[in-house]
């Protein structure tokens, strides 16, 4: 692998310069007192205090992105490395808790080769407090961001470096767990080259972006927008006492309207659209329906992701969207195990967050391959099934195009369900189904129609909640505004229930499954 050139190191200074809304930091820090250990090292901290003009590795304190209010602790790498000793600790866990208690948001920035090796272990075991503090952090329901700049390894990257909401990091910045000089003094080796620089970790996807420190502030903003956007768009709509919701099915909270249920009903018409390959997928209703997109992550090697998580804005709310994208798999891209341990990692942001949760379905099925098999396939799709119908949040599907198995089923069972007309969910492709059926594939269209799988029939049968129009397929799809009448469905859906009781939600994420009760008149007929 081909290093990039090594990047320049940041001060503390140019960040927050550029970041900041001007004249708007505060510090937090507070004298900290003199450490017996200190004793046996004390010409080197005379000695970084002098080159770096701070008493500690840590600055901490508060400033504004954009008017709104945020905490930062950044590192200070002319300070004996950017080193963690319990000083620092005390520092860092200080401003956390600070912001933990302000309910502010909160941007760390490390610069560091990891623990003060003069402090031994009870510097070691700093990284310890400073998890719990960020554990805490998050609980709370507060963004915990972080920028990582070169260089950042050691304990603080395997600590409170990764454990970021999102994390970016400065291009060419030197990233990695085991320092090139450790690496070579124990091995007798060098490190491969290029192992351990920003790119290639966002390659495999242990990052989310690689970010200019010219661009954070940017960065920052959409984010900033994203939670403000999910926080305060939704209002109180909902009373459970009032509704009788906990007692009825959805079919009967989302009767389907007449105009709807009269218009035509062909599944096997819903197959054959999703399936035009100028169809537009995920990425088209991201760049036209959504604002303030900021994606996470990408997937090993550069190919297109089949499973893409990233913060939007929806229809006027702030969202988490995990889409399943089937431009992905007509690339070739696998959707296998790792796919859906990435859309549970969506789906815990969103909780994490206090942001709802869009899922948007296109996807033709999963991986066939006994890599998928052996790497757990099957639990997978069970366990994220299970995510989310336990998410205490509020979610809402946008069935987007085919949605084929149960890759498509784990992320389907939301609060609200919208479906494109020519979108449609199944256990099987159709000619899958008609292989089990028949030995063949030539009664796909048949199967689809008795099954009823398409977005017309889910309606009538009470499975999804709203059918959005978009053109027929010979009208073409080069004019995308159906999408924007997607999103705005997604926003009132969301706005709808932005503040049930999420055990509510949860109790009723199930019922649109239960099977329709038998007319009395019936019953003689089918029981006997």
């Amino acid at each position: 692998m081909r290093p990039l050139p090594a990047a320049e190191r940041i001060s503390v200074e140019k960040l927050l310069a550029g970041t900041l809304d001007a004249g708007s930091f505060r510090s937090w820090d507070a004298p900290l007192p003199r450490l017996a250990v200190e004793d046996s090292y004390a010409e080197d901290l005379a000695a970084a205090r002098a080159k770096s003009g701070r008493d500690e590795s840590i600055l901490t304190g508060e400033g504004m992105v954009g008017g709104r209010k945020v905490a930062v602790v950044l590192s200070d790498f002319a300070f004996l490395g950017g080193s963690i000793g319990i000083n620092a600790a005390t520092r860092i866990t200080s401003a956390i808790g600070r912001a933990t208690g302000q309910r502010l948001p909160l941007l760390v920035s490390p610069a560091s080769g990891g623990t003060r090796m003069q402090e031994g272990t009870a510097a070691f075991l700093q990284m310890v407090r400073i998890t719990a503090a960020v554990n805490a952090h998050k609980k709370a329901g507060l963004p915990y961001l972080v920028y990582l700049r070169h260089p950042t390894t050691g304990g603080v990257f395997a600590s409170w470096g990764s454990l970021g909401h999102l994390t970016a990091a400065q291009p060419r910045a030197m990233v990695g767990f085991l320092g090139p000089k450790v690496y070579r003094a124990l091995s007798g080796q060098e490190f491969p080259a290029g192992v351990q620089q920003a790119e290639n970790l966002y390659r495999h996807g242990s990052i989310d972006a690689v970010i200019d420190p010219v661009h954070l502030r940017r960065f920052l903003l959409r984010i900033l927008n994203v939670l403000a956007a999910g926080q305060s768009a939704v209002e109180p709509t909902f009373d459970p006492s009032a509704s009788g919701h906990a007692a009825t099915g959805y079919k009967e909270q989302f009767p389907a309207s007449p105009a709807a249920l009269g218009k035509e009903n062909d599944s096997w018409a819903s197959v054959v659209g999703s399936r035009q390959a100028q169809r537009p997928g995920l990425q088209s209703f991201l760049s036209l329906a959504a604002t303030n997109v900021v994606p996470l992550g990408r997937p090993a090697g550069g190919t297109r992701k089949t499973v893409s998580v990233v913060l939007a804005t929806i229809g006027g709310v702030g969202a988490v969207v995990v889409g399943l994208d089937r431009k992905g798999a007509d690339d070739g891209s696998p959707f296998g195990p790792a796919a859906l341990r990435e859309a549970r990692r969506g789906m815990s942001l969103a909780e994490d967050l206090g942001l709802p949760l869009l899922t948007v379905i296109d996807t033709p099925g999963a991986e066939l391959s006994r890599a998928a098999e052996e790497g757990g396939l099957g639990r997978e799709i069970a366990f994220t099934l299970a995510r989310m119908l336990d998410l205490r949040t509020p979610t809402v599907t946008l069935l987007l195009g085919q949605g084929s198995g149960g890759g498509a089923l784990a992320l389907f069972p939301s609060d609200r369900i919208i479906a494109l007309t020519n979108s449609w969910l199944a256990p099987l492709l159709p000619e899958g189904a008609s292989a089990i059926m028949y030995g063949n594939t030539r009664r796909a269209m048949d199967l689809a129609q008795q099954q009823r799988i398409g977005a017309r029939a889910m309606l009538e049968d009470g499975l999804v909640d709203e059918v959005v129009d978009e053109p027929a397929p010979s009208a073409g799809l080069s004019n995308n505004a159906f999408f924007l009448d997607a999103a705005a469905a997604v926003g009132r859906h969301l706005r709808d229930i932005g503040t049930t009781n999420p055990d509510v939600l949860i109790q009723g994420r199930c019922r649109r499954c239960a099977p329709a009760p038998v007319p009395a008149h019936n019953a003689s007929v089918l029981f006997g």
